[in-house]
């Protein structure tokens, strides 16, 4: 007996000095979330396809791409009357210590709300940031936690933040996707306020700052939307490019430098706008699209029920028929995309649902199902409600999505290139 009792005594030690190992490694692990530096991602923002994607869902430090949830929230708060641009934005002692790149502004001192969107979207100023975070949610921390679960809701489900300027934080994590989805989001509920994003530079007491995004000025189409730095995510960009019909939405995470930042973000932007001429090339002239005559009797608020009108099943109508319904309102109309189907009937069905749901915003409309040609051979129906104001098309998709239905402005430029039968 006495001699098994250090035995056990020192196999008892080797568990717990095992245990202790396994337990440190696991601390190593998580405390080393940031898996892999670089990601790129790059969607068509009409209908959400990807184009090309690498680590897409992996966790980086999402550096200044941040303020894009603090302007977020700030939109949504003006949205809803709980905040004025005129508002002042007072600078705690904590916010005016924020490192570069700040206003300085002093502690003590404000700024307008207007004044500080610019300084976000623009400057990306550290110390603004900060200042805001605590005008809105009474100290950072709080409003971190705000940001984190309006991700959630967004469905950006791998981000979780802890401050509002992306300045260093282990645990403050996003994803190239979740980037891409955020982007889509600013455009998608404040289109009238994105054009913050396109600015290049403004002026604040006599000084003008300039803004860190020069694709602004250097590839066509660009018009916004931010970059972000800090030296352990390396140099990230989203950026969203539109020509013609055509907008691509596209996340670099990691770039050594912001010019091969850029770089590399023109040539993925350049490789999936081909990708995209290739398919529309592609194209069966085998088609048109199907519109469906939306009478439907208006209700008083979209809260109530409509009584919609039968809907006959729709005649396969001519290209100039569809273009002569559609020039009525001009050469170019705006819409809205609530799915996209391998068959055309589930499309007209949720297309006529969405109608339905959203009569006071939608029932001008006329329901067009357009078939897509993927370059597989695969056709895609595309359900959508066109020849809405700019501003309808917005507030049915506000209005759908808070019904749990899937939804996305389109713009449609007459004439439309269909083929008759």
């Amino acid at each position: 007996m006495s001699q098994t009792r250090p035995i056990r005594s020192a196999l008892k030690g080797r568990a717990h000095v095992c245990i202790a190992l396994a337990l440190a490694f696991m601390f190593v692990l998580t405390a080393l979330p940031a898996q892999a530096k670089y990601a790129s991602f790059v969607i068509n923002a009409s209908n959400g396809e990807i184009l090309h994607e690498v680590n897409a869902d992996t966790r980086n430090y999402p550096a200044s791409l941040t303020k894009m949830m603090t302007l977020y929230l700030m939109f949504e708060a003006i949205e809803q009357g709980r905040m004025h641009m005129s508002d002042r934005v007072v600078f705690s002692r904590r916010a005016a210590r924020q490192p570069s790149s700040k206003l300085g502004i002093a502690a003590g001192k404000s700024i307008s709300v207007k004044e500080a969107i610019l300084s976000l979207a623009v400057k990306s100023a550290n110390d603004v940031a900060s200042a805001v975070s605590e005008h809105m949610g009474g100290t950072e921390r709080k409003f971190a936690l705000i940001m984190t679960a309006k991700a959630r809701k967004l469905g950006m489900n791998r981000t979780i933040f802890r401050n509002a300027s992306g300045l260093p934080h282990r645990a403050q994590l996003s994803t190239a996707r979740d980037m891409a989805t955020l982007a889509h989001a600013l455009m998608r509920d404040f289109p009238h306020r994105y054009g913050y994003f396109s600015q290049t530079n403004f002026k604040l007491q006599g000084k003008v700052h300039k803004t860190h995004n020069t694709l602004l000025t250097t590839y066509e189409g660009t018009d916004g939307i931010k970059t972000g730095y800090i030296r352990a995510s390396g140099f990230q960009l989203v950026t969203s490019v539109k020509r013609g019909n055509q907008r691509l939405i596209g996340v670099v995470f990691g770039g050594k430098t912001a010019k091969l930042r850029n770089r590399h973000m023109t040539t993925l932007l350049n490789k999936s706008f081909a990708k995209l001429d290739r398919v529309a090339a592609s194209y069966v002239p085998e088609d048109i699209p199907t519109i469906v005559p939306t009478v439907m009797a208006k209700a008083k608020t979209d809260g109530a029920k409509p009584t919609p009108a039968p809907v006959r099943k729709p005649d396969i109508v001519v290209a100039s028929r569809a273009n002569k319904i559609l020039s009525r309102r001009g050469q170019t109309v705006w819409g809205v995309q609530v799915g996209a189907y391998r068959q055309r009937q589930p499309a007209i069905d949720i297309a006529a649902k969405a109608v339905g749901l959203a009569p006071s915003y939608l029932a001008e409309g006329e329901i067009m199902v357009s078939p897509l040609y993927k370059k597989s051979g695969r056709v895609l129906y595309r359900a959508r409600v066109v020849g809405v104001a700019k501003n309808s098309a917005y507030r049915a998709c506000k209005f759908l999505e808070r019904q749990k239905m899937d939804c996305l402005e389109v713009r449609v430029t007459l004439p439309m290139e269909v083929a008759a039968r």
